[in-house]
């Protein structure tokens, strides 16, 4: 089924509040551990790693063309001297320390562009990633040429670790704890979306912290996220027990969030774009009824499509998307999935769950599945929407500029080819780079 989506007006309303979130949370004295770059087929990205988040301000300056980044409070590093040059639009990165304390960042550029900002959450050994993204600015065309509307937005992912902090829940034989595995799967499982052009994604349990189920589903509203997906791995008394789940909410579950959200009519929270706390009662029933029957059917859907992807990496303990009254599934107007990876409990599932080449493997099936799904049925006001519209497959990146610390495979992995086939296309023997390189990456795996 086509998945009409939900929540366009009410993105408008809560874009301010979402803006908001960064500044609510900056922390004083941030560093900046270390700057990257790379250039994809309709941006070039920079990424700044922090070690915790920061209030900022961006903004563009003409003649020439610059993107400025003032971060409150913020200094670099003392080891984050190799800054990128010449990659995509950037021709260069500045930095200095403002007399205020703030640090401002400025990328020369070779034209003008479109620039918006956004925290990924998380990253390798980094605690916070502000990503910056230059677009191409859009020049005066002809009324009826396709390409005169603005850019659509970003599919945004919230993707929640399951279990944290004193909770951690299942563990298995070899006390493998269910709350690091799905942390390691979560965090691949960000980082493939970000790399998409047209997606986004952050953590809604960024460190190991335990946070109340609500304020998780919460979390994913706040943010105003199109689809909210919980990483879990699954445990029983019986150790044979083995394969891959996926749900979405019942409809009992459904019903006594129903129920909850409209007894609590002052306090109730935006469904859609309606205030359900200024309608009658059984108006508001009626329009909670029809938002949670629209997000269950969208997230049975995408949970179909991920499962698909699911059954080519791992075995199945269930064919069809299961149903239960998880309190994290029962956002009314967010689609909703758990994604059960494995069984913790089964030794060599257990084994698996900590090997890192399945857990990426197992964060692709998930990505996968999430874009084959939105490829069909793209949001209205999305890019993929616009590129489904103009007939265009949603290109991937072209070429990438090493960064301290990247390795081949990584590269090669975030990029979704082979080691072998990037090496070709670079004529690269062994795995020997250098910081500034910039590598083609072929077309395909």
């Amino acid at each position: 089924m086509s998945y009409a989506p939900i929540m366009s007006t009410r993105r408008c309303v809560i874009a301010l509040v979402a803006l908001l979130i960064p500044f609510a949370q900056a922390s004083a004295g941030t560093i900046v551990e270390g700057v990257r770059a790379w250039a994809e087929a309709d941006h070039t990205r920079i990424v700044l790693d922090l070690d915790g988040p920061v209030r900022h301000n961006l903004f563009t300056l003409r003649n020439p063309s610059r993107v400025v980044i003032d971060l409150a409070k913020g200094r670099f590093d003392a080891g984050a001297t190799n800054l990128p040059a010449n990659v995509g639009v950037v021709r260069n990165v500045r930095a200095a320390e403002q007399p205020d304390g703030s640090l401002r960042i400025v990328l020369d550029l070779e034209k003008a562009v479109q620039a918006k900002s956004f925290f990924a959450g998380p990253g390798a050994g980094t605690a916070e990633r502000l990503v910056i993204d230059l677009g191409e600015r859009a020049g005066p065309r002809p009324v009826k040429r396709a390409s005169t509307q603005a850019k659509g937005r970003d599919i945004v992912i919230a993707v929640d670790p399951g279990h944290g902090g004193i909770d951690p829940g299942a563990v298995g034989k070899n006390k493998t704890r269910e709350k690091d595995v799905v942390m390691a799967i979560s965090r691949k499982l960000v980082d493939k979306i970000n790399a998409e052009p047209g997606m986004s994604a952050f953590l809604v349990r960024k460190r190991d912290l335990k946070i109340d189920h609500w304020e998780r589903m919460e979390r994913a509203r706040r943010a105003n996220a199109d689809l909210f997906v919980s990483v879990h791995a699954d445990a029983v008394e019986d150790r044979r027990a083995y394969g891959s789940s996926v749900y979405a909410l019942s409809l009992k579950g459904a019903s006594d969030e129903a129920a909850r959200r409209l007894a609590n009519r002052e306090n109730a929270a935006l469904i859609g774009d309606v205030q359900l706390g200024e309608k009658e009662p059984v108006l508001a029933s009626v329009l909670m009824d029809l938002s949670q029957n629209a997000t269950i059917n969208a997230s049975i859907d995408i949970g179909e499509a991920v499962l698909k992807r699911m059954g080519r990496v791992n075995r199945l303990h269930r064919r069809t998307v299961q149903q239960a009254g998880f309190i994290v599934l029962k956002s009314p107007d967010v689609p909703s999935i758990l994604v059960e990876t494995a069984y913790i409990s089964n030794p060599e599932e257990e084994r698996k769950l900590n090997d890192q080449a399945h857990q990426h493997r197992v964060a692709n099936a998930v990505y996968q599945g999430i874009r084959d799904y939105y490829l069909v049925n793209p949001p209205v006001d999305t890019l993929f929407a616009q590129r489904a519209n103009q007939g265009q497959v949603v290109a991937g990146p072209v070429t990438y500029t090493i960064a301290a610390g990247d390795t081949l495979s990584e590269i090669a992995e975030r990029h979704r080819v082979s080691l072998r086939a990037l090496r070709r296309e670079n004529r690269i023997r062994g795995d020997r780079i250098r910081v500034g390189q910039v590598l083609r990456i072929p077309t395909g795996g």
